[in-house]
Formats: C-alpha cells, structure tokens, sequence
C-alpha cells in the first residue's frame, strides 16, 4: 500500500464515529462498574440501573459540549415516516446572571414531547398533550449539527406506544428468548443472548436543485406526476455500475465522510440502473441500531446534497416509466457467542440446527406473509411492486436449488448427493456440509435466502425499516416457540425434530418458489398455492387486525389490538392524504401552468397561421398541430374538473378504508387519466413554452 493510501486509511480511523458517545468513548470516561453495567445492558438487555444515570448524563455532557453541544434532544420515530426532535438547552441560570450547563440523569433517562400533533390513530384526543420519550441505552448517543442526540422510544401519558422503534425493542427481545429456548435443545449453554441484524442498502435519485425547484410536484411530493418519457432511459442499461460523475462522486465521497463521523459503517456506493440514481449498502448491525442508522442516513442524504446543488430523492418511484428505488433488507440472526444461526456453517453436525432456523423462518413468512407485505405498504411503494425493478406485490420465498433438493430430500426421506458425491439420508443423520453461496440470487423474489441471511427486497426507499424487522422477528419467535414447546421434554430428540421439520417443510412448501417472479403465469401458479396478492396499500393494511395478526403480537406483548387498530388507521390515512395532496398538486400544475402553455402554443401556431395565410403560404402543419394542441388542452381542462370533482366527492365516503379505497380507484384513476393528456401535449410542445423541466432534464443534467 502506498504511503498516500496508508494515510487515507489512517485518516479515517481516526475520525470514524468521532461524533458517537461509543464504547471506546464510555470506557475513557465512565468509572469502570458503570461502563460495565452500561455494556450488559447493551449486549443483554439487562436494565440499567437508574442510579448510574446521573454519572452517564454527566459524562455524556461533557463530552457533547467539548464537541460543541449547546443543545440536546431525545430523538424517535413517531409514526410519520420520519424522526422527530426537540431541543433544549444545557444553560441554566445562576444567581449571579450566568450560566452553566448541565444534564442531569432524569434529562438523559425521559423526556416529554408534546404529543397532540402526532399521528394516534384515535390513540388519543388532540388535546391530550403529553407524551413521554424513554432512552434507549441500546443505540449510542451522538452529536449532530450543535446537539447531543439521544435515541429514545415514544408513548402516550397512558402507556401507549406511538413509535416505531418500542415495538421494535419488543420484538428483539421475544425473538431472543424463543431462539434461546431452541439453541438449549441442541446443547448450546454459552449463548444468553440472540440478536437480529440488519444491513439495509439504500437507493437514491439525485436531481439538480435549480431544476427540482422548478417543478411543485417534486417540491410538494416528491415524484414527478406529469413528465412524457425522454428519447433516452436506461434501455441501454449503461449506468449500472458505470463510471461515477465527477459532481456525483465528490457528494458521494462527502457523504460517508459525514456518516462516518456518525459511526454509520458506509461500505458500498455505485450507480444503479436508471441515470441519476445511485445506491449506498452499509455493513450489518443490530436491527434497532440499523433503524436509528438508516433513519439517519436518509437524512443526512438530503443535507448533503443540498451542499452540492442537489436534492436527494427518496420516493420509491419519481419517475414514470423508470426504475424506482428500495430498500433492500438483509435480515439475519446470530447469538452473542458469535454464530450466525442462519449461516450452514463448516461442520456438517451444525447444519441440523440452521436447517432448524431456516424452517422456522419459512413457516413464519408462509403464515404471516400479508403482515410482511403490509409492512412495505404506501402510496408510494404501490407504483415500483411489480415492476421490472421490485419484487412483486406476492411474497414468496427464494432457496435455490440446491437448498431446495436438502428440503426435498427431508421431505420424502430418500438419499440425495452432494457436490462431493457422497450420499446422506436427511434427518436422522447429519446434514451434509451446505456452503453458502451455491446458487444464483434471485432479484425477483421478494424474499430470498443469500447463503446467510434473508433479503427482503420489497421495501420503498422512503420506508423506515423498523416496522417490518419488528413483523419478521415477532412472527419467527412465534414459530421457534412452537418448535421449542414441541421439543422441550422429548425423549427422542433426533426423531421428533426429524418429524417436525418433515412435517413444517410439507405444510409450507407452498411459500417456496425459485422461478421468474416477474412472469405472468406466476400470478395464476400463486393463487393455486393459496398465497395472497395484495396489490396495493389499500389491500394490504387492513390485514393488520385480523385475529391471527393480532393473536401473536398480543402473545408476545409487542403491541396490543387498540395500538394495532391505530397503526391500521395511521397508515390508511397517510395513504389517503398523500393521494390528495398529489391530485391538488395535480389541478394546481395543470390550471396555472399546463393550460396556459397549452393555450400559448396554440396561440403561437394560430398566429403562425394567421401569417402564412396573409403571404399565401401553405400552413397545413401549424393547422394539425394547432388542432392537436387545441385538443389536447381542452382534454386537460376537462380531465382537471374531471380530478377536482372526485376530490369533492370524497366528504361523502367515512374515514379510513372507505376513503383509501374511493381514492384508489376513483381519485387515481382521475390523475392518470389528466396524466396521459398532459404527458401528450409534452410531446409536441416546444421547450420555450413547456412550464416546466422534463425528464430528459431531470435526468441526465445532474
């Protein structure tokens, strides 16, 4: 390595997670029995004991101020997609009119928000007000822009949750116990603790600034809801992987130098498949930790970009008829005494318990696969399912063949060969030595097995990805309890699991599927197995309080039916107020900006006519597109009554899965229907008088 490289390298040791109040932080400046007791409850999830808090915050204070903290604030995810803050400061006064600062371990331990302004789902009336934060000492404290941020939890002065990141703590908890509770039957005593991890990549678009600011529908929601296609996409297929420009890079390089700073462990940044859109993969970590990190680093996303001239676009789909943007969510689950239960592992002995995880998680997308599908529902996410660059709305599980022929094999009970051609009978005997990576992957499915781990790649990019780690280790630690409370008290071990996975793997094979997800004849194969096609939010979310739903997140204390109904009704609503905000975005655009474009144009050409006609010209082209263009703007003017007349209509259908479903089929189909009139005149009209960027713009001037 040169000695330029070494020093690159060295300079980012030396400032990674410099802003992060981390283990090496707390070690030098805690006393030695409170570092110790901070770390169990980090790693074990014992609880912290209230009397070291007041040498935790003191610690923290000061560490915060020497990086230039004035302010500190209990950070969490309210169910409004985003995260919510608020500022106090450190000063307090003294009796001589100064200040000093201070932090005291109530401060640090519970905060109180106002909690009136948000969304309860009917948790709550608006004028009750208070609400409490609850630090969660299992994710590090930072510094950001001149305050201690402090990763808590959110609830209600009555004990009900309004967060994403409670249920989310629940749940890693329940799964720990249940996955426990198995690893003892197969003789495992070191391992107390049992942690699911997650490493979400992340895509992106970036757009120029001067031209974002030019259209409101990307200014008010995020995506383009008019825009004809650009002579040029990414048919091509030359910007995948291709070489990074140079404005790009430099926002880029920024980028992880800022989520670095924030100890986010940036690894992998390229270009994806459309132009101007991008992706950024960190390394694995714990699943709360990768929620506030994502959560972080969407934010940090759009600040920087903000520095280069550019906006970050997170919305799963911006573009028409180009590819839209997920969120790809590496699940896997592993034990403090370092095995990934999802990893074959070297020692064919070993392979009988990840067959045993492997099973469980199968039953648990097999029988909960709509609670998978509702946890990546939006308005937004409805336009990318599907299409050529997202799994489809039906969840199914992807194992390769190889894996598929181990499972086979368990099923019918006969002798298979592996790639060492020798012969093994699956179950009573040990399982042949599996390595990972032994099939392609497959970008089709929804949730694929990776060598070890599952990807779930249904996520938007917009999407918080605490909703649906929360789902997937509620409904596994669900199947683990049934496997553990089955096994527990055998007196034949060996036999009895053989039996079980026999009979899981029968019951569940139909979720198994490794062909082309993207075919048609698969919608029809889908719906012959008995597996649900949720195709849209408004499908998909009312699933949330079905009786099986709600039975095993009450059995585990990770949400109760009143806090489930809420979040049905949140996320109705929020699709709801997205679809009308984008309409009356809509009728804005069309009455002040398409139609009087619209009209100019055909003024133009009429004069042009008008001209021709007086010199004895011929002026048959300005006539058919004068025609055309007269046409079309009267269709747009029609078809934007048209849309504003269904916003009105909507007074008349009751909140929640009425509305969502009147403006799913009858407000969106009025946008498209003003959408294709539009998207046409764009084809003729010159680009002096088109109000607005096109995509060709929006999509190759970044």
């Amino acid at each position: 390595m040169s000695e330029v490289m070494y020093q690159n390298v060295k300079c980012v040791q030396d400032y990674f997670a410099c802003n992060v109040f981390n283990e090496e932080t707390m070690k030098n400046r805690l006393p030695k029995n409170v570092y110790k007791g901070l770390l169990r409850t980090q790693r074990l999830g014992i609880a912290l004991d209230p009397d070291v808090a007041e040498v935790i915050a003191s610690a923290m204070k000061e560490w915060a101020v020497e990086k230039g903290a004035t302010h500190y604030t209990h950070w969490f995810h309210p169910m409004t997609g985003i995260t919510a803050e608020k500022h106090d400061s450190f000063i307090s006064p003294t009796k001589d009119g100064k200040v000093i600062m201070e932090f005291s371990g109530k401060e640090l331990i519970k905060g109180e928000p106002d909690a009136s302004s948000f969304p309860s789902g009917g948790l709550r009336a608006t004028f009750e007000a208070r609400g409490y934060t609850a630090w969660d000492p299992t994710s590090p404290a930072f510094v950001k822009d001149g305050s201690l941020y402090i990763p808590t939890a959110f609830c209600s002065y009555t004990g009900e949750i309004l967060d994403k990141k409670t249920p989310l703590l629940r749940s890693m908890d329940v799964i720990s116990e249940q996955a426990i509770r198995v690893l003892r039957l197969f003789g495992n005593t070191t391992a107390t603790r049992v942690t699911t991890t997650v490493g979400p990549e992340q895509e992106y678009f970036l757009v120029d600034k001067a031209l974002h600011d030019m259209r409101k529908d990307l200014m008010l929601t995020g995506r383009t809801l008019f825009g004809a296609k650009a002579p040029k996409g990414q048919e091509l297929e030359d910007h995948y992987f291709g070489n990074i420009k140079d404005r790009v890079s430099a926002y880029m390089k920024d980028l992880d130098e800022e989520l670095w700073k924030l100890g986010i462990l940036a690894k992998t940044k390229h270009n994806e498949v459309a132009p101007a859109q991008h992706e950024l993969a960190p390394i694995f970590t714990t699943s709360n930790v990768a929620a506030d990190q994502n959560a972080l680093t969407m934010e940090i996303m759009k600040k920087t970009a903000i520095k280069h001239g550019l906006v970050c676009l997170l919305h799963e789909k911006p573009y028409a008829g180009v590819n839209g943007s997920g969120k790809h969510n590496n699940w896997s689950i592993s034990t403090n005494d370092g095995q990934n239960l999802l990893d074959p592992g070297d020692d064919p002995k070993d392979n009988i318990q990840f067959l045993t995880f492997l099973v469980a998680v199968i039953k648990a997308v097999n029988n909960y696969s709509d609670l998978l599908r509702l946890s990546v529902a939006s308005a937004g996410n409805d336009h990318r399912l599907g299409a050529n660059e997202a799994p489809p709305a039906i969840v199914s599980i992807f194992l390769g063949d190889e894996l598929q022929t181990i499972l086979d094999a368990l099923e019918t009970g006969k002798m298979i060969k592996t790639n060492q051609d020798k012969e093994f009978v699956i179950g009573v005997e040990a399982l042949p030595n599996f390595p990972k990576d032994t099939t392609d992957r497959n970008r089709t499915s929804p949730f694929a097995f990776t060598g070890n781990k599952f990807e779930f790649r249904a996520l938007g990019s917009a999407d918080s990805i605490a909703c649906t780690n929360m789902i997937l280790n509620t409904i596994v630690a669900h199947v683990l309890k049934e496997f553990a409370d089955t096994l527990e008290g055998s007196e034949n071990f060996t036999e009895d699991l053989n039996n079980l996975l026999i009979n899981t793997i029968k019951e569940n094979k139909n979720i198994i599927f490794n062909g082309n997800g993207y075919d048609e004849s698969w919608v029809e194969e889908a719906k012959r197995r008995g597996l649900p096609n949720l195709v849209s939010t408004v499908d998909a979310v009312p699933h949330y309080t079905d009786d099986k739903n709600v039975a095993i997140f009450e059995e585990f204390k990770v949400l109760t039916r009143t806090e489930i109904q809420s979040r049905k009704e949140i996320l109705l609503d929020n699709y709801s107020k997205i679809i009308n905000i984008e309409a009356l975005t809509m009728v804005d655009m069309a009455r002040k900006q398409i139609i009087p474009a619209g009209c100019e144009f055909t003024k133009f050409l009429a004069d042009s006519i008008v001209s021709k006609k007086a010199a004895g010209v011929s002026f048959d082209a300005e006539k058919q597109l004068a025609d055309k263009a007269s046409c079309l703007t009267n269709s747009i003017l029609e078809a934007t009554d048209a849309l504003d007349a269904k916003l009105l209509d909507v007074k008349n259908y009751d909140e929640g899965e009425p509305t969502a479903r009147f403006y799913r089929d009858e407000v969106f189909a009025a946008m498209q229907s003003l959408r294709a009139v539009v998207d046409e005149l764009e084809t003729i009209a010159p680009e002096s008088i088109w109000p607005f960027p096109t995509y060709a713009d929006l999509l190759f001037r970044v």
